[in-house]
């Protein structure tokens, strides 16, 4: 019988957060882009949530969690310092349908915190509970900013055709 070579598994801050990268950083840029609709600013804040973490090392007690919180923040203040709050050139920025496009012009209506909400339920399967914890608010407040939210995009998305 040939023995297999130990494999070293790398658990070391870096390594969690090497793997995090492999396994987050398109759901994240996804993510941040349909709260933003800005391929840019979605670009700049998954890379730069990433650049922090390494930073901080093992000050980071739940990487996950951190980076989803942090990268919503980093893009929630470019686009402040940008003057914006929400789409505003999505034409040509990222190659997406009708549809797609109007959904994410609907997104940029909505607050800030409902906008995030909407995209981590329902885009990334995040439950309330978690929400919570990454947008700094409760549960029970997240179930009202998902409600609201959901209640103001079929009042925005409404065609007369549907």
């Amino acid at each position: 019988m040939r023995r297999v070579p130990d494999v070293r598994v790398d658990t070391s801050p870096h390594g969690e957060l090497e793997r995090l990268y492999r396994e987050q950083r398109d759901r994240m840029w996804r993510a941040v882009f349909a709260f933003a609709g800005d391929s840019e600013v979605a670009s700049d804040a998954v890379a730069e949530a990433f650049a922090q973490a390494l930073k901080r090392g093992v000050a980071i007690r739940s990487p996950e969690r951190w980076l989803w919180r942090t990268v919503f923040r980093i893009a929630a203040g470019e686009l402040k310092e940008r003057g914006r709050h929400g789409l505003d050139h999505t034409e040509g920025a990222y190659e997406m349908d009708e549809l797609s496009r109007d959904l994410i012009a609907a997104l940029a209506k909505l607050s800030e915190k409902q906008r995030a909400a909407v995209v981590l339920h329902h885009a990334e399967g995040y439950p309330a509970r978690e929400i919570a914890q990454i947008i700094g608010s409760t549960a029970p407040c997240v179930h009202v900013l998902l409600s609201r939210a959901r209640k103001r995009l079929r009042e925005l998305l409404e065609t007369d055709d549907a």
